[in-house]
């Protein structure tokens, strides 16, 4: 029996499969078990075409195919070589099995890319699994990008036989693996970014607070909500947004293209956070994810490392904007169904807006509401306090004027967050400043004795709860940032408090 290894997926990560195989004799015949989908069952005509046209004899004996575990689900083509050079090396010894084997196979013996093979080796690698691997040519810029893996690309089922054959001379294919961007490094770890601004704020005139507000979440990834009249420039300052993050490591960079291979997109490896915006039609699994079976990503797990953006925010449905409470506080989600319990990642910023009532005329003072105040009452408890706590910055959006200038680029923006960035990250803080622990709050947000009194009569005054002195504490500690500063001072403070939800 020789056996060598690949992966299918379990949920969003991926299961290591061990390809075993036996040739005996008896009648001929070529099964594969294992619970195998169609897709690997139909493997076995490739793989017979393919040796046939490199000039192998299908073996005339009794083939047996088994991919284990047997109570896990495979699925995909990428089992195609790994079953093929099984069955081809039936002569050679059992020594096979730390290879990691992955491709489709053309009916020529051509062996073709698969765009889950990214994400597939990728996961693997995070698990530790992977050491060497032979993969499809053409996936060899994308996969060589993954570190601490040998990758071996071939274009013909030939050229994977030649490499098993002769193990101990077979070099790992080159190929360009750094991500080619502009970088800073600290503490040993790069950090990259890019200078494109396809959205600029220079386009969002007057608006001062709100552009200070996005340059705060930036800097932190808070949340913020943005609330105003139709037009006052929300959704542009939204969109704007994505463009002024702080720059991403390269494991970051990784995952989102893991995800975007997920999503069946070729992956960019561009330091730039992914933005999803689903519309409030959508339904509770579309953004959380699920199946009636198994259990997909959604779009708070696409949104991992970048935005997830909620456009008229009280129109989306109650059960959804409960549900997303969880991964705002955790940075997770779980999804459980009969047949598989799932939980992956959602670190994402959140970003919500939404007019002040129904008409939206209620803020304009140039146009009259046309609510009355039980219905202004009904659409503000669309939002409930539980879910609103967990917003760290509450703007208010000015009335457009004819006066209004144009104050900031994104480009200045964009500079004073990698300033803040790496300012955080000269104190060895490794999470943004929404996403500190308790323990890393007393670590990090250091007041002088002016703000900590500040703080006090502030918790007396308004009877504040737990989440909310620790976000007001994330809220100071970005803001001094921001400004160079170690210790939270008063003006940082009471700046944190004039974003408080009133």
């Amino acid at each position: 029996m020789k056996t060598v290894k690949c992966a299918t997926y379990e949920a969003i990560e991926a299961k290591v499969v061990q390809v075993e195989s036996t040739l005996t004799k008896g009648l001929p015949s070529f099964s594969i078990v294992g619970m195998a989908s169609t897709a690997i069952s139909e493997a076995k005509e490739r793989v017979k075409s393919a040796l046939l046209s490199n000039e192998y004899s299908f073996p005339p004996k009794r083939i047996t195919i088994n991919l284990a575990p047997s109570d896990v689900k495979k699925e995909g083509s990428q089992f195609d070589l790994s079953i093929a050079l099984l069955v081809a090396l039936d002569s050679i010894g059992d020594d096979l099995g730390d290879w990691f084997v992955f491709g489709e196979l053309g009916l020529d013996g051509a062996v073709k890319e698969n765009l889950h093979l990214y994400p597939l080796i990728l996961s693997l690698a995070n698990q530790k699994e992977i050491k060497k691997a032979i993969v499809p040519y053409d996936s060899l810029d994308k996969v060589c990008k993954i570190p601490n893996v040998e990758f071996f690309g071939v274009k013909t089922l030939q050229e994977a036989l030649d490499i098993l054959q002769n193990q101990e001379i077979a070099t790992p294919s080159i190929s360009k693996s750094e991500i080619e961007y502009p970088f800073y490094e600290i503490n040993s770890k790069k950090y990259y970014y890019i200078k494109e601004y396809d959205e600029d704020f220079f386009d969002v005139k007057g608006q001062e607070v709100a552009k200070r507000a996005s340059l705060i979440s930036a800097v932190g990834f808070h949340n913020i909500l943005l609330e105003g009249s139709p037009g006052c420039g929300k959704s542009m300052i939204a969109k704007r947004l994505r463009y002024i993050l702080p720059p991403m490591s390269s494991e970051e960079i990784l995952d989102i293209a893991k995800l975007d291979a997920l999503e069946m997109k070729e992956p960019l490896f561009k330091p730039l956070r992914n933005e999803r915006s689903p519309h409030h039609s959508s339904t509770l699994a579309s953004i959380f994810g699920g199946g009636s079976r198994t259990a997909q990503i959604g779009e708070v797990g696409l949104a991992h490392r970048g935005i997830l953006f909620f456009d008229e925010l009280p129109h989306f449905s109650k059960n959804i904007l409960e549900a997303l409470r969880e991964p705002m506080q955790d940075n997770k989600i779980r999804i459980s169904r009969v047949n598989s319990k799932i939980e992956y990642p959602a670190d994402f910023l959140f970003i919500g807006a939404m007019n002040p009532c129904p008409c939206g005329n209620l803020l304009d003072e140039n146009k009259e509401c046309r609510c009355s105040d039980l219905e202004i009452q009904r659409y503000k408890n669309r939002l409930s306090d539980p879910f609103l706590d967990r917003i760290d910055l509450n703007i208010v959006m000015q009335n457009v004027s004819k006066n209004d200038k144009s104050t900031i680029s994104s480009k200045e923006m964009h500079k004073k967050v990698l300033e803040a960035h790496i300012f955080a990250k000269q104190r060895n803080q490794n999470n943004f400043n929404a996403k500190l622990s308790d323990k890393e709050i007393e670590k990090f947000c250091i007041m002088d004795e002016e703000a900590k009194e500040t703080l006090d009569m502030a918790i007396s005054r308004f009877s504040l709860s737990f989440r909310a002195i620790k976000k007001i504490q994330k809220v100071s500690r970005t803001i001094a940032d921001l400004d160079s500063s170690e210790i939270i001072k008063k003006v940082h403070l009471l700046e944190a408090f004039s974003y408080r939800r009133r």
